[in-house]
């Protein structure tokens, strides 16, 4: 007895009996009724397991008291109690049987309401669904549609643009023809003006050789008369002040010369010409007709240089031709003498030169009051330039261009507010640089769709913002001859 007394102490079934009692109490409101039930089941199955140890105890303790200890206890206490659990227990076994019952229905009742409530929750959802994507079905309808609308009117507009760009090639490939046929004419003439020019240099050179023979001996007539032709000799002075110079340095530094004019012809470019154009920028608010301007006083200086070294050359050759003698030909000599004495280049007159000519040319204006003097730095550093680059062997040039060309990559940069799907130059910002009809620095020039006929209708509309007289413009055209046996004033040379 005292050992199955023990063991239920050690095992503590009372302190858990009474601990899960406590926690079933204190969660027996959250919980559900299936999670209460398992707790009184757990409780009855523990108290049984109690009761049945205690009946064990019971059993032992009764017989170690022998056959007749402990009778009286059990039939005082034991077995009245025994009958009163028995019928309790079925009373209760009746209540526990409808309140089972009860709570089934109840849980059946609760779970076919929440089935109901899903069910119409879910319904509700599947309509607001279908009314949303009949609403989107809707809206998709009416988009559709657009796209159809947009898609006919872009049908439409592609039709009229591809009959106006078939019209626009039509008109370019005639406007080519023309601009071809135009450039070929342009060229023969130029071909026929270059010769007429080789032939007046050529007799002009002829008439600078008989003046030197005439020169020489009209020298040896006096001095075959003179009484004493050293003292004659002394007093004749050279007309050109003669400095010390290399024979043929000109022909061996051509190379490094070369170099520093093609620089200086891009920093020119960099530099002066936007100044120039910031400048004229004040005066006139039209972007085009300040490069128009730029452009027109760079190939006039190149040509007014062009000109003026070809005067002075012919002088300096009929100096140095009366008294030339030396392994080196005339011709060397002539090239040493211009490069070494670059500062006798009267610039001035030539910077002059080019605003007589800009005052005349009729594809630029300027405003009455003001002259295209203000940009005079920028002519003064281009005729120096040209004027250097004459000297050169062969010489540079800048490239001939006309208004509505055809636009050449190998020539031309295009400007960044070009077409650049054009092929007929608008008009040109800065002239290339050639030297034997072969590109040595790019230009720039300004690309438009419809420049041949924007170009024609200008020329027709475009009116002279200064008014010259016809008697002074043909004085001015004269003046502007480019042939080399125009008069020089003799005034530029210290001769």
């Amino acid at each position: 007895m005292a050992d199955g007394l023990r063991r239920l102490v050690g095992a503590e079934s009372g302190r858990v009996l009474q601990e899960k009692l406590e926690s079933w109490y204190r969660d027996y409101e959250i919980n559900s009724c299936d999670q209460n039930l398992n707790r009184c089941c757990e409780i009855i199955e523990l108290n049984s397991e109690i009761q049945g140890q205690l009946f064990t105890i019971l059993n032992e303790t009764s017989r170690e008291g022998g056959h007749y200890a402990g009778v009286e206890t059990i039939k005082t206490r034991l077995l009245p109690w025994l009958g009163t659990c028995f019928s309790c227990a079925t009373s209760g076994r009746l209540f526990e049987t409808n309140l089972s019952l009860t709570q089934d229905s109840i849980e059946k009742e609760r779970q076919l309401r929440e089935l109901a409530s899903n069910q119409t929750f879910q319904l509700q959802e599947l309509q607001e669904e279908l009314t949303s994507t009949r609403l989107q079905l809707s809206h998709v309808q009416q988009d559709l549609a657009k796209t159809q609308l947009a898609l006919e009117d872009t049908k439409t507009k592609s039709a009229t643009t591809l009959l106006a760009a078939e019209d626009e090639i039509v008109q370019l490939k005639a406007a080519l023809k023309t601009s071809c046929a135009q450039e070929k004419d342009a060229l023969r003439k130029l071909d026929r003006l270059n010769d007429y020019e080789q032939q007046i240099q050529i007799l002009q050179d002829e008439i600078s050789i008989l003046d030197a023979q005439k020169s020489v001996l009209q020298s040896r007539f006096v001095r075959s008369r003179s009484p004493s032709p050293r003292h004659s000799e002394s007093k004749s002075s050279s007309p050109l002040p003669l400095r010390s110079c290399s024979p043929g340095r000109a022909r061996r530094t051509n190379a490094s010369r070369r170099a520093c004019l093609v620089a200086r012809f891009g920093d020119i470019y960099a530099q002066e010409r936007l100044d120039a154009e910031t400048l004229l920028r004040t005066y006139i608010s039209d972007m085009e007709m300040v490069q128009r301007i730029i452009y027109i006083a760079a190939v006039e200086s190149f040509h007014a240089a062009k000109t003026a070294y070809r005067q002075f050359k012919i002088r300096v050759r009929d100096t140095l031709s009366l008294g030339h003698s030396g392994p080196e030909s005339l011709e060397d000599t002539v090239l040493d003498y211009i490069v070494r004495h670059e500062d006798l280049y009267d610039v001035q007159a030539s910077v002059n030169e080019v605003i007589r000519s800009m005052n005349i040319n009729p594809k630029i204006s300027f405003p009455p009051e003001i002259d295209f003097i203000v940009i005079s730095t920028l002519i003064r550093e281009l005729c120096r330039v040209a004027f250097s680059m004459q000297t050169l062997v062969p010489p540079l040039d800048v490239a001939f261009g006309t208004d509505g060309e055809l636009f050449s990559e190998t020539k031309y940069h295009r400007s960044f507010d070009s077409d650049f799907t054009a092929a007929l130059v608008a008009y040109h910002v800065w002239p290339a640089l050639m030297e034997n009809d072969v590109v040595i620095v790019k230009g720039e020039a300004v690309t438009k769709r419809g420049a041949l006929w924007s170009r024609r209708s200008r020329s027709r509309s475009r009116s002279r913002s200064r008014s010259t007289s016809p008697l002074l413009a043909h004085h001015l055209s004269r003046s502007r001859s480019p042939s080399p046996l125009r008069s020089g004033s003799p005034s530029k040379w210290a001769y």
